[in-house]
Formats: structure tokens, sequence, C-alpha cells
């Protein structure tokens, strides 16, 4: 079952918030009853606790869920969930997804005009930020904890800052930068550069790398494998980040992935339902319970968006759709045949659905996804149903990923792989999806624009689309179009400094330290 010490510890984070601003007074409350940092870790189980709080700004964005006690203000509760942001960012922009609603400027995103006073840009910068913080506070109190079990506790934390900070290399390039060893509230954070924090997360990675778990120790928990992961993931993207390829080194961490013993699953949906936390190629999820981790964002949204039109929601496994995200023709294209009955990974549904899109703003304009449900793998209910709120975790990283960056990162030039294993680990991939080898590639068809396709392909949905349209000079550029990228029907180039989302407006004008991303 899932791990279910991932949930919201308000109380801890509270107290431990507050802290520094008064440490200097050290003064001890006579009432037993009050928490500060001295009391709130007097267990090991405290420890534990307080480190589901820092997996759980991932997954809800408050402190009672689902909501009622928000993290961050200035945004509905819903709105302003992480993995609900992240994925806007990410997904909104690219040929993958567009968005029905009016909400604000959300539309923005998939036109790429967004501007720096974008209440949505300014909630994932916010969400990042936050997560930062609450590591930085956990790090400082577990630094001197000599016990085994607190300094994995430790090591995980510092992951989590580092995916955090990944995201922030990889969206806002040159964001404040914070540590557990800056003082909360004495200064304005400085900004740093994409070439130091490219650093900072490189070599965060590698101090935690032999004090985190063993791959797989513990579902939902940051291992040695997530680490790996996200170094050759880092290493991949090194080109956009720092102007230096790093294809090798990404080869060499997805070695250690590969030999870690994870295993593709035996059928790709397994990986979308409502148990894959039972997926052997599961490397580090976001944590999603219909009892336990109620939030209007993260899978909520995803699964709820993409249910609209003749959709059942019955069929997904919740209560209702909300009619909002869908996808484009550039997607379905890619698939030799987009019924799914050669290729399963073409999860449309285009039953009363126009396959061009001719208004945004209507749902049935575009085909629709079907690839997250809160059923099981076997199509039972959910092990926590509610007709709201689901079980179905979201894959942060999979082995198939790794197949496919291993297989880049070859192409590219990097040693220590071959193109014989690159072919092996690409056509693995397409074997379970076409269920035989029919759908298997030769050496000479490894391209890389065939990787860039078949990312889409395996990992259409997963966060991915943006970032890997970037590294291949495709995202705002006139070398590949899509349906109203740049707000025009048939697709227009946009300006290369939107590859950056820009620093919020807001943030610019309460820390006079920083400057703006070129452009904005």
């Amino acid at each position: 079952m899932k791990n279910k010490n991932i949930k919201s510890l308000a109380v801890v984070f509270l107290a431990l918030m507050f802290t520094s601003c008064v440490k200097d007074l050290d003064l001890t409350p006579k009432d037993p009853n009050i928490i500060t940092s001295l009391t709130v870790y007097n267990t090991p189980q405290a420890y534990k606790e307080g480190l589901a709080k820092l997996y759980a700004t991932f997954s809800v964005s408050g402190q009672q869920g689902p909501s009622g006690q928000p993290d961050i203000a200035g945004i509905d509760e819903g709105f302003g969930n992480y993995l609900r942001q992240y994925w806007n960012v990410q997904e909104l922009p690219t040929d993958e997804a567009v968005m029905a609603w009016n909400d604000a400027s959300i539309k923005d995103f998939h036109w790429q005009t967004w501007a720096p006073n974008d209440v949505f840009i300014s909630a994932i910068y916010s969400r990042i930020m936050y997560t930062v913080a609450l590591c930085n506070e956990y790090i400082r109190a577990t630094a001197d904890n000599t016990d085994a079990d607190i300094v994995k506790y430790h090591a995980e934390a510092r992951f989590i800052r580092a995916l955090a900070y990944s995201h922030a290399i990889d969206l806002f390039g040159n964001p404040p930068f914070v540590t557990e060893a800056d003082a909360p509230g004495a200064f304005f954070p400085k900004q740093t550069t994409r070439a130091e924090l490219f650093t900072y997360i490189e070599s965060e990675l590698k101090a935690i790398e032999n004090e985190l778990g063993a791959p797989r120790f513990e579902y939902g928990r940051a291992d040695q494998g997530a680490a790996w992961t996200l170094l050759a993931q880092l290493y991949l993207n090194a080109k956009v980040y720092i102007g230096q390829d790093k294809n090798t080194e990404c080869i060499a961490y997805c070695n250690k992935v590969i030999a870690a013993g994870y295993t593709l699953a035996s059928k790709y949906a397994n990986n979308f339902t409502a148990d894959n936390n039972l997926s052997p190629e599961m490397i580090f999820p976001i944590t999603c319970d219909g009892q336990n981790t109620q939030s209007y964002g993260g899978m909520t949204y995803l699964i709820h968006a993409q249910i609209g039109g003749t959709m059942s929601p019955a069929a997904f496994g919740v209560g209702g759709g909300w009619g909002g995200i869908r996808t484009t023709k550039a997607l379905v294209n890619k698939f030799a045949d987009n019924t799914g009955a050669t290729d399963k990974r073409a999860m449309f549904w285009s039953d009363g659905q126009k396959f061009e899109i001719n208004d945004i703003g209507q749902f049935t304009d575009g085909w629709a996804i079907t690839k997250f449900s809160n059923l099981t793998s076997t199509g039972a209910a959910a092990p926590h149903a509610h007709p709201d709120f689901v079980d179905t975790d979201y894959p942060v990283f999979r082995l198939a990923d790794v197949n496919l960056m291993y297989a880049e990162a070859v192409l590219r030039g990097g040693t220590g792989g071959s193109a014989a294993n690159a072919l092996t680990y690409v056509n693995a991939l397409r074997e379970r999806a076409y269920g035989n080898t029919s759908g298997n590639i030769t050496a000479g068809q490894l391209t890389l624009d065939f990787i860039l396709d078949e990312r889409a392909r395996e990992l259409f949905w997963e966060g991915h689309r943006r970032t890997d349209l970037i590294r291949f000079g495709k995202f705002t550029s006139a070398s590949y179009l899509w349906p109203w990228k740049g707000k025009v029907a048939e697709g227009a180039a946009t300006q290369s400094y939107r590859d950056l989302y820009p620093i919020p407006a807001n943030d610019l004008g309460a820390n006079p330290t920083l400057k703006q991303n070129t452009g904005y």
C-alpha cells in the first residue's frame, strides 16, 4: 500500500517557521503544551512526520485539505497546488495540451503570451520557494542528529529541495537562492545564476547519494534511484542550463538506475491507475490518496479535468468531469494508428470530439486524453474511492524515461553507453506498447528526431514536454508548429526569450536585488 506518512502536519511547521525570528531571545515557555523547536522533534516519529510535510508540499496546498488553510496567499487553494501548476507550465504551452477554461490568464500558456504579472506563474514560483523554505528549516533541525534514520530523513529533505531547485533552474533560470545557512527573514535573498544553481544541485545530489535509502527501499520516499534519475535529467539538459554538454555524465547515472532492479510494468496503462504504486518501473512518485491527501490540484485536477463531452466519469472512477484539458492533433499524429489498436499508448477519446481546434475554449475541439484513471489496473474501485479525490500517484520519474534519456545521450555523443543498448532500451518500450515486435525500429531509424517524438508517445502529460522541446530547439522557434502556438490557429513562432518564464512582478517589487529575465 501507499505510504500514508505523506500527509500535512500544520502544527509542526508553523512552529518551526517562526523559530529563527526569536532564537536570539533564547526563551523556553513554561507551559508544556506550547510547541517550540526544542520540543517539536522529541521522538523519532516526530522527525518522520516533519519529513512527511516536505513531501506533501507537492501534492497538497494547505494545512487541512482540500481548502481552508492555504500555504500561499493570492490564489485559490486548488489552483495554487504545486503539482497542478507545475503540470500547467510544462504542458499547456506545448503541443500536448490545451485548456478550455477562462480562469484568469490560463489560456496565455498555450498561446505563449504570458506576462510577469501572471497569477499562475507567480503560484508555481511561490510553491517552489515555499518548498525550499520548509526544507531549509527541516535540514537545519536535523543537521547534527546522528541517528541512522534521521540521517536518512535529512538526506531526503535535501533531495526534495534539490528537486524544487531543479524546477526553478528549468522554469526561471536565475531564481533567488537560499539554503539552511541563511537565517529566515534576515536579508533579501540574492539572485543566483543558472550556472551556480546547476553546480549546487549537482553537488547536493552527489553529497547525499550514500545517505539515501537503496532503490525501492520504501515506496513514495526519495532513494538513490531518484537522486540518480534527477542527476541524469540535469546532465541531459546541461547544454540549455550552462552551455556545456554533459551527455557522458547522463549515461553514467542512467546506467546506475538501469542496473538498480527497476523493470517495465507489463502494461503501459498500469503506470497511471489507482494502484500504480505497484508498478515496478516507478522510481519516484508524488503520492496521492483519496482519503489522506485531499486537494483540488494534483492528480484530482488531472483526472477530473481530462473528462468532458461524451466521456463517462464513472469509467475513470470519479464522480464528475470538469471538461478542461485535452490535446492537439500534433500529438495525435505522432501515432501511426491513433485508435490505440496497435500502439496501446495512443490513449485518446475521439467520440464527439473534433480533430481540429477551431475554438480553444471548447472542450470538444481537440481529442481528449484517457491516460489517467482512478480505477485500479484490474478495473476495480480505488483503495480509497471518493467521487472527488483520487488515489492515483503522479509518476515524476519512471524507468521508461531513463531508457529514453540513455538513448538520447548516446545519440548526442556521450560515452559510457552503446548504440546497441540504446536501441534495445527503446525497443523494449515499443514492444510493450505494441504487444509484440511489430513496432520495433532499426538502428538507422534511431535518430534524435525519433527520440523527441518517442518521448511524446511514451511520456505525454507527464510534465516533460516543454523541457524536451526547449532542449531540441523547437519550443518557440518556427521549426516546429502546432495548433494555436503563438495565438495563431495554424501555429506561429514566438520569441526565444519565452524559453524561460519571467520572475514574477510581485517578487521583483518585494526584493529590489532581483533582476528580470531578458525580454520581459
